[in-house]
């Protein structure tokens, strides 16, 4: 529950980057001793939420260009994957699942809700292939995506352009396309993957003047 309420606080920005997570205030917020607070930082941590430093404590962890990228490349390799294996196990029911997940995200102008809507299509495209330990990579990594997918769709026209490439994915495979089905998530995600990548980029970028005039005016003369 600790780990979960603190995960939502950073996807919706209201833990921002770089943020302390100081055990006593959260054991205090919760009220609970340190064990939990400590085991659940431990697991935030381990999903790539927060970051550890010795004598610095924890902290949320950036939002960085490179994790962004790699995180939708390992996405397009394993829901390629994925895909290709559940194709041929769908039927009317599961299609129609899929459909409705579809419309949902389509309607949805709510970020977060979105986002809820956005992983439930794509894990509905795949869950017929019957492969629970990829269910589960894949669902981690959504999770550890999602405040990236966030950025992407604070960008005009995004989820417009997203919604068309779910429409067409799901048109592939009512055709039983596995070919067309695969490249199209697979530029679906790497697309988005590069995206992030030069929005991040150009945002270190802007920010790295700031960040070396106030290490220069906080060095001791």
């Amino acid at each position: 529950m600790i780990a979960d309420t603190l995960r939502s606080a950073i996807v919706e920005g209201v833990l921002l980057p770089g943020m302390p997570l100081r055990q006593d205030a959260v054991a205090r917020q919760f009220s609970v001793s340190a064990i939990p607070v400590r085991e659940a930082l431990r697991q935030l941590e381990s999903e790539g939420w927060v970051r550890s430093e010795t004598h610095k404590g924890a902290t949320v962890s950036p939002l960085l260009a490179d994790e962004a990228r790699e995180i939708y490349e390992i996405r397009a390799a394993l829901e390629s994957l994925a895909i290709g294996l559940a194709i041929e196990h769908h039927t009317a029911d599961t299609l129609d699942h899929a459909e409705a997940c579809l419309r949902a995200a389509l309607a949805e102008a709510d970020e977060a809700l979105y986002a809820k809507h956005n992983e439930a299509f794509h894990l509905s495209l795949y869950q017929p292939a019957g492969r629970p330990c990829l269910m589960e990579l894949i669902d981690t990594l959504h999770r550890r995506g999602e405040r990236y997918l966030r950025l992407k769709l604070g960008q005009a026209s995004q989820k417009a352009q997203s919604d068309q490439e779910h429409q067409a994915l799901l048109a592939a495979v009512r055709k039983l396309d596995r070919q067309a089905a695969q490249a199209l998530v697979t530029e679906h995600l790497l697309s988005t993957g590069h995206l992030l990548h030069h929005l991040l980029s150009q945002k270190q970028a802007a920010e790295t003047p700031a960040r070396k005039k106030r290490r220069a005016e906080e060095t001791p003369k």
